[in-house]
């Protein structure tokens, strides 16, 4: 909302785990106006009951929500491009199974020209090279730091 005045309309993709960070934006998106863009790989989306309750808040409320386990697919026109961490506390002993199945998934310049041209970038840190790389992490379109220094008020 800061970077670009207001919610309503604008197209967030979420590339990575079906986690804790995605289910609080499927429970929020639709009622603040936005599409939501969701890709998993398969084994990884989201909890099925969070999904139905976003699909029917996304009728509600009049959003598009796509759940894919195409990157490029939920990219496309995206004003957001956002992830998060695929090895979550408690999954340490999943990560090579993880990091294989999340291959393709790294959000890279590639996967931004898939974007709306005036596209940003979020993660809710820490963040691993493999989920973002350095280009778009440390790139003007990255909101990182901000959204770090919000979420330091809200604690």
């Amino acid at each position: 909302q800061e970077h670009y005045g207001g919610l309503n309309g604008l197209t967030v993709t979420w590339i990575g785990d079906g986690n804790n960070v995605l289910n609080s934006i499927m429970m929020s998106a639709a009622k603040l106006g936005m599409h939501l863009r969701i890709a998993t790989p398969k084994g990884f989306e989201p909890d099925f009951r969070v999904t139905k309750i976003a699909e029917q808040y996304s009728k509600e409320y009049g959003t598009k929500l796509l759940l894919t386990t195409d990157p490029l697919e939920a990219a496309s026109g995206a004003n957001v491009l956002a992830t998060d961490t695929w090895i979550s506390m408690g999954q340490e002993e999943e990560k090579q199974e993880r990091l294989k199945a999340f291959q393709g998934f790294q959000i890279t310049m590639q996967t931004a020209k898939f974007a709306a041209s005036n596209w940003a970038f979020l993660h809710c840190l820490p963040r691993k090279p493999e989920e973002v790389d350095d280009e778009v992490f440390y790139s003007p379109q990255s909101l990182v730091f901000q959204e770090a220094e919000n979420r330091k008020w809200t604690i």
